[in-house]
């Protein structure tokens, strides 16, 4: 007979969960770290009580929002390069449901995360439970069904023997470079305590083999000759660069072939912002270098990019006659664009396609003294807004010039959504790989706290910096107090420009007059939002919670609180108020949003017009 253990689901669950491995490039490390969780009657007596009671490796972090905890492991799994994992669990009902959002996040960028929750019963006895969704035309749906969407693998646990199969699946996908994503395995709660007698053969260590997928020899020949008959390459640098540790080898293949660079906000850092061949983000907010190579390019390397519209100016940013080669892991993102196709792993790809070039003795068409021109112009304007004196106050990227200048090399950036990406992607200056960490996929409000905690659990030996707006603070700021707890400092450096800045200059560009996006109070007479700004003291707020924080007006504060945040022992705010509307504006970009065709204000029927023109001018598909 087969030996066996009789455990709960649950506690088999942790054990199976506590074993798991994965084997990269002869590197062997365990895959789950441990489990981050806010526990409820769904499954506080099920795997809650596994967890206290059951002895494992696995690490438990109290989470604080449900949403924010997952955030904090979709972080952790990026800054790890998806080679190791948080797992995360809730109760029914809202608790469940509070991790969609993150799970989509997950999903989007490819960062594996996986999801817990906790399900009805299952034997229907209490039915209806607290908390339980009643759907009258179909019983077997609840709450849980709703991560089906944003999952990619999803199922539910209804008998206790169902979680070999299904724990296994899970692995499968998670562990998957092309395929991972969000994971959610529903766990109905009378499920999680009943007993099964698990095959130990089940239970043991699993070793999870990641081999890197080489490029067909026929891709890579069909990619080769056509950049071999092109002059004016550019390389585009996605996150699976990152993912697959291929920074060195995208490097050498640049410098090969005097190619140049610009990245994706997933990519950036893969190159250092002083190479000559590095010319920063590229698209709706990129670099002006950046985007006039991609505009005159005639094939764009796409490496281990999902070419989002972001990246490609709403399939604005290239000419009419532009190829393109697509080197990528993920079969959906290969075929984009109409590319000659090359999926493979990011680091084989490259040394294959490098070696194939080398043999026809290619080289770009590029000057040297050009690329020179367009980085030296491009420097020139970054200076320039580092140093942008307004009267009404700090500008935006002042105070980003300051911070840069200041962090280290080493240090990490986390950044997720509105005004910020846009000009961390044009103006941040990075030096070494793995250091600009921006969930750019999704742009979730709300990442950046939780992710930064999840990048301090990460690198514990590094400082993580959390730039964000006043309203993604206020969005969710939560997983603050789990830094704390944890003891795991973050730094939050908060740009209050008084609401949703992003959004505003949008509506305005579109002949908008600008509308529900600021932070005012009602107007008494008009009745409308807008009345004066809401002063709002965040450094107050973090202090309330048991942070460090300081407050910055000036350049020289916003100096003089770097030095003393940087000295705190734990997580510190620095609360900075700069003038509202002074970000940077697109350079030699287009995006394309929906304008109506027909208004009561000419200046949004012209702003249509407009928009009808960039289309005409854009790549279809």
């Amino acid at each position: 007979m087969k030996e066996t253990v009789r455990l709960t689901m649950a506690q088999a669950l942790l054990h199976f969960l506590d074993n798991q491995y994965l084997l990269l490039d002869g590197k062997e490390t365990k895959f789950v770290e441990g489990i981050i969780g806010i526990f409820g009657h769904g499954n506080v007596t099920g795997i809650g009580e596994a967890i206290e009671r059951e002895k494992t490796g696995l690490t438990f972090i109290q989470g604080k929002n449900e949403q924010g905890m997952v955030h904090t492991a979709v972080a952790y799994a990026k800054q790890k390069a998806r080679r190791q994992i948080f797992a995360c669990t809730t109760s029914i009902g809202p608790g469940a449901l509070n991790m969609v959002t993150a799970a989509a996040t997950a999903t989007v960028n490819r960062i594996p995360v996986l999801l817990l929750p906790g399900d009805n019963f299952a034997c229907r006895q209490p039915d209806p439970v607290l908390q339980q969704l009643e759907v009258p035309n179909d019983y077997t749906i609840s709450a849980v069904d709703a991560f089906r969407p944003v999952s990619r693998y999803w199922d539910r646990i209804s008998r206790p023997e169902q979680l070999m199969s299904a724990a296994l699946q899970a692995m499968r996908v998670l562990t998957d470079p092309a395929e991972t994503g969000a994971v959610t395995l529903a766990l109905p709660q009378d499920v999680q305590t009943e007993v099964y007698d698990y095959p130990v053969e089940f239970l043991r260590k699993r070793i999870h083999v990641i081999d890197r997928r080489p490029p067909a020899k026929d891709a890579i020949e069909r990619a080769a000759a056509l950049i071999a008959g092109k002059q004016r390459p550019l390389i585009i640098a996605g996150g699976g660069v990152h993912y697959s540790g291929a920074t060195a080898e995208l490097l050498g293949f640049a410098e090969a072939f005097g190619i140049p660079v610009a990245e994706t906000q997933a990519g950036k850092s893969a190159i250092s912002w002083k190479h000559p061949l590095g010319m920063g983000g590229v698209g709706v907010t990129g670099t002006a270098a950046a985007n006039r190579l991609a505009r005159e390019a005639d094939v764009i390397i796409g490496v281990g990019t999902r070419y989002n519209d972001f990246t490609t100016a709403s399939k604005s940013a290239f000419g009419e006659n532009t190829s393109f080669v697509n080197l990528n892991v993920n079969g959906q993102d290969v075929v984009k664009l109409g590319g000659v196709s090359v999926a493979a792993d990011a680091r084989e790809g490259l040394a294959a396609l490098r070696a194939a070039l080398l043999d026809r003795a290619y080289r770009s068409g590029y000057d040297a003294a050009e690329l020179a021109g367009l980085k030296a112009d491009w420097d020139q304007e970054v200076e320039r807004l580092f140093t942008m004196d307004l009267q009404e106050g700090l500008a935006q990227t002042r105070a980003l010039g300051v911070i840069n200048r200041y962090l280290g090399e080493e240090d990490i950036v986390l950044l997720a959504s509105g005004s910020l990406p846009g000009d961390m992607h044009r103006l941040w200056r990075t030096e070494r790989p793995g250091t600009y960490h921006a969930e750019y996929g999704f742009s979730c409000m709300g990442y950046e706290v939780s992710g930064a905690l999840g990048a301090a659990l990460a690198e514990p030996d590094r400082h993580v910096y959390a730039v964000l707006g006043d309203g993604g603070y206020l969005m969710l700021h939560s997983e603050l107090v789990t830094s704390l707890q944890e003891n795991r400092k973050i730094t939050l450096l908060l740009f209050d420009n008084h609401g949703y800045q992003c959004i505003h200059s949008l509506q305005r560009s579109q002949g908008s007059d600008g509308f529900g996006n600021e932070f005012r109070r009602r107007d008494a007479a008009g009745g409308g939002l807008t009345g004066a700004y809401l002063p709002i003291d965040f450094a107050a707020h973090a202090r309330s919670m048991g942070a460090k924080a300081y407050t910055a007006t000036t350049a020289e504060e916003l100096q003089e609180a770097l030095i003393q945040a940087k000295q705190e022992p734990c997580t510190t705010l620095i609360d900075i108020k700069v003038v509202p509307g002074s970000h940077t504006d697109g350079y030699d970009s287009w995006w394309r949003v929906g304008v109506p065709e027909v208004s009561s204000s000419p200046k949004v029927v012209e702003a249509h017009q407009a928009m009808r023109q960039r289309i005409e001018r854009a790549r279809p598909l």
